[in-house]
C-alpha cells in the first residue's frame, strides 16, 4: 500500500483488514473511532498535537492509534498498516479467481441502521473500493428485532436517504433492498407495498430453525413463491464456527426447495461469512443440477467484510456453479431487469 494521504486514512484502512481478518470488534472499533476524531481535526491542529505529544488526550486515541497518526503525518506507512498488509492482505481463500473477477456487485449487505457496524456511505466506499459497480443495502425487516430490523417507516426514510447519496455517484450504484424474515407461515415480514419498491429483496429464515422438515420446506417454497423474492438467502441457516457457536442446518427437502427457486427464478445464495458458508458444498452441487440461479454474497456487516466474497467464490468454483447463472455478475442494468421480472 502506498503512503496514506491522511492519518484517518490509515487508520480506516487497519480497522478495514482487522475486519477482512475476523479479529475482536473492539480493535476495529478503537481504529474506527480514532479515526472519526481525526476527521474533527484541522491538518495544523492534528499536526501540533503529535508534535507536543498530547494526542492521547482526545476521545478515542490510544497509544497504538497515537503512534499510527505520528508515522503517518511523517509521511510514513504506519508500522501497524504494513505488518497487516503483510500478513493480513492476502486473499481471503485459494480458487475461485476468475468468479471473483466475474462478480461486479454483492446483493447482501447492512449498515448500521439495522444490526450492521457502519453508516452506509462507509460501506459503499468500501465496496467501490473492490472494485464493485453496484452493492444492495438489505438491512433487516422489523420482526428481527433482536438486529434492530427496519419498520415500514424507517425503510422508507431510508430509501430516501440511497436516492441522495446516489444523486452524488458517478459509475456507481447503490440498491435498494431488504432482508427480509421468512415468517412461519411462509409470508414475508414486510409490505408488498415497500417490497415493490426495492431494488432486490433477499428472503431468508431466522427463527423456529429447528422445525420439522416438512415444516421447513412448505414455509420456504411459500416464500420463494412470492414474486418480490430475488435471492433466497443462507438457505439452511448453519454456523460452523465464530463466537456464536455451531448450529445444525434447519432440515428441510432441498431437492423441492430448489426446484422451487428455478422455477420461480429465485437465485441460491451462496453465503460468504466465515461462519456461515451455506449452503454445503453437497447442497450447493444439488442446486446447481437443479439450473437454480446463485448470487454470492458476503452478508457484510462491517467494510472488512465486504472483501470475504472469495470464500464464497471458492465454493462456487469447486462445486462447478456456471458462470452464467451468477446473478451479481450481470450488469446492474440486466440484474435489475431480472428482478423487476
Amino acid at each position: 500500500m502506498s503512503s496514506p494521504a491522511r492519518p484517518a486514512d490509515a487508520l480506516r484502512r487497519i480497522a478495514y483488514l482487522l475486519e477482512r481478518a475476523r479479529e475482536p470488534t473492539y480493535r476495529v472499533r478503537a481504529f474506527r473511532t480514532a479515526a472519526a476524531t481525526v476527521d474533527e481535526l484541522s491538518d495544523d491542529e492534528l499536526a501540533a498535537r503529535a508534535e507536543a505529544g498530547t494526542l492521547t488526550e482526545l476521545r478515542g486515541i490510544g497509544k497504538v492509534t497515537a503512534t499510527a497518526i505520528e508515522e503517518s503525518l511523517a509521511g510514513e506507512t504506519p508500522v501497524y498498516l504494513r505488518r497487516l498488509e503483510a500478513t493480513g492482505g492476502q486473499p481471503v481463500a485459494e480458487g475461485g479467481a476468475e468468479i471473483r473477477a466475474a462478480l461486479r456487485g454483492d446483493l447482501h449487505t447492512h449498515s448500521d441502521w439495522s444490526d450492521g457496524g457502519s453508516p452506509i456511505p462507509e460501506m459503499v466506499a468500501a465496496a467501490a473500493g473492490l472494485g464493485h459497480e453496484y452493492v444492495a443495502l438489505t438491512d433487516h425487516s422489523p420482526r428481527l428485532t433482536v438486529a434492530n430490523g427496519l419498520s415500514a417507516d424507517r425503510l422508507r426514510e431510508q430509501l430516501d436517504v440511497v436516492a441522495e447519496l446516489n444523486a452524488g455517484l458517478d459509475g456507481f450504484r447503490v440498491l435498494t433492498g431488504i432482508e427480509v424474515d421468512i415468517n412461519e407461515d411462509g409470508s414475508l415480514d414486510q409490505s408488498d407495498e415497500l417490497l415493490d419498491r426495492l431494488d432486490v429483496v433477499v428472503a431468508s429464515v431466522h427463527s423456529k430453525l429447528r422445525s420439522p422438515a416438512d415444516v421447513m420446506t412448505r414455509r420456504m417454497v411459500a416464500a420463494i413463491a412470492n414474486p418480490h423474492v430475488d435471492v433466497l438467502g443462507h438457505c439452511t441457516g448453519r454456523l460452523v464456527t465464530g463466537s456464536r457457536g455451531n448450529r445444525p442446518e434447519s432440515e428441510f427437502d432441498a431437492e423441492v426447495v430448489f426446484a422451487a427457486c428455478e422455477r420461480f427464478g429465485v437465485a441460491v445464495e451462496i453465503n460468504s461469512r466465515p461462519e456461515r458458508l451455506d449452503p454445503p458444498k453437497r447442497l450447493l452441487r444439488l442446486a446447481v443440477e437443479a439450473g437454480c440461479l446463485f448470487a454470492i454474497d458476503t452478508d457484510a456487516h462491517a467494510p472488512g467484510q465486504l472483501d470475504w466474497q472469495p470464500y464464497g467464490c471458492e465454493r462456487a468454483a469447486a462445486c462447478g456453479v456456471p458462470m452464467e447463472r451468477i446473478v451479481n455478475s450481470w450488469t446492474v442494468d440486466d440484474l435489475l431487469a431480472w428482478t423487476r421480472r
